[in-house]
């Protein structure tokens, strides 16, 4: 009914950048926040940053200032810029959308598949 496909993980060294994209597609009335969550090894997936379906963001201490979120209504995307990136950024990274689908119109909370980003020193 609805895809988030991810693009834009990958090798990179400590002080580099990425740029990680998510594209929804399929049945949608609308989405409201937009969300990366990332997951590292034997660790549990932590929110990474948010953003609100009026460009409202929100970023966990460790990323501040070196990563950021935006989004485009018009194509149903959202990126995640990585600056300064750390070996401790290595981790699988996932989009997550609140969208509304249909029909009929209903709320649901949609992942991507993950997108694996991995920083080395």
């Amino acid at each position: 009914q609805v895809q988030l496909v991810e693009s834009g993980g990958g090798l990179v060294r400590a002080g580099g950048s990425l740029r990680l994209s998510c594209a929804a597609s399929g049945s949608i009335f609308s989405i409201g926040a937009m969300a990366w969550y990332r997951q590292a090894p034997g660790k549990q997936r932590e929110l990474v940053t948010t953003i609100t379906s009026g460009g409202t963001t929100n970023y966990a201490d460790s990323v501040k200032g070196r990563f950021t979120i935006s989004r485009d209504n018009a194509s149903n995307t959202v990126y995640l810029q990585m600056n300064s990136l750390k070996p401790e950024d290595t981790a699988v990274y996932y989009c997550n959308a609140h969208i509304v689908a249909g029909p009929p119109p209903r709320l649901y909370d949609y992942w991507g598949q993950g997108t694996q980003v991995t920083v080395s020193s």
